[in-house]
């Protein structure tokens, strides 16, 4: 694999011999301070251009960047369209370098700076900007939820756990599974608050609460961990009844700390999935 300095080299040579290139940006994890750096980390680099579609019609100047092994061209697909502007390619080389790359026009740039503080600029030939960007990853530091956010997670994970009841008494193993995911992404939502609540509400938990583990007690970071055994309908029901547990204790805790109301929907739905336990478990 190429060094950080090697490649980021070939990217902005690249740059500066294409007269159509005018802009390189950068975004994501290599532009953020608080993530240590280490050899998964994409190259997510955005050139804006005077003219996108020359670079469109024929892929054979990517290979200035190194063998492509795997590439994915979001805006060229029917299954998986893309969600974010521009034209972008997301490359796997030979020597495992990953660099996701995207094509802007250049009056996209206003837009581009505005969308997320976790960009910078690299090159800019025509001096456009200016001031310097400075890369920053405040917007996606844990918030304090109101009473309101609070309620409404509640409601939905206690609302999820009817459907994964459900499933569980119908025998629909793979619906119960998908929604107790779904059940799980609120509890970890309540648990990133919790770490906001213990550590203050300035950092971040990074994608898919990736770095959760970093701000909660041992004993509960297991537990979590045990809530993803779901290969029988005896381990979807444990995993269920413990989500329950972790998410009633952590919400009890956030709400008394902040003074919010714990509201009834564990109670009155707890019942029901017991009930379904009993019948159908």
């Amino acid at each position: 694999m190429r060094t950080p300095e090697e490649f980021m080299k070939t990217i902005l040579d690249f740059a500066r011999k294409n007269e159509n290139i005018r802009m390189v940006g950068m975004e994501g994890s290599r532009v953020n301070s608080n993530i240590p750096e280490d050899s998964f980390q994409d190259y997510d680099i955005t050139y804006f251009v005077r003219d996108r579609e020359v670079f469109i019609r024929d892929n054979r100047w990517l290979s200035a960047f190194g063998r492509i092994i795997m590439m994915q061209k979001p805006e060229d697909m029917e299954l998986f369209p893309a969600e974010e502007e521009g034209y972008s390619y997301l490359i796997l080389f030979d020597d495992y370098t990953k660099m996701d790359l995207t094509l802007l026009e250049l009056d996209q740039l206003e837009g581009y700076l505005k969308e997320d503080g976790l960009r910078t600029v690299l090159l800019d030939k025509d001096s456009r900007l200016e001031r310097e960007i400075i890369p920053t990853d405040q917007e996606y530091h844990i918030k304090k939820p109101s009473a309101r956010s609070f309620d409404d997670c509640c409601n939905e994970f206690w609302n999820l756990a009817l459907y994964v009841a459900k499933g569980l008494g119908r025998k629909e193993i793979l619906y119960a599974i998908d929604h107790l995911h779904l059940m799980r992404m609120e509890l970890l939502r309540m648990l990133s608050w919790k770490a906001g609540l213990d550590y203050g509400f300035t950092f971040s938990v990074g994608k898919n609460y990736k770095f959760l583990d970093k701000y909660l007690p041992e004993t509960l970071w297991k537990k979590l961990l045990h809530t993803y055994r779901e290969d029988s309908y005896e381990h979807v029901w444990e995993a269920m009844f413990l989500c329950h547990e972790l998410f009633r204790n952590t919400a009890y805790e956030c709400a008394g700390a902040w003074g919010y109301e714990y509201p009834p929907y564990d109670k009155n739905v707890s019942g029901f999935v017991r009930h379904c336990y009993e019948k159908f478990g």
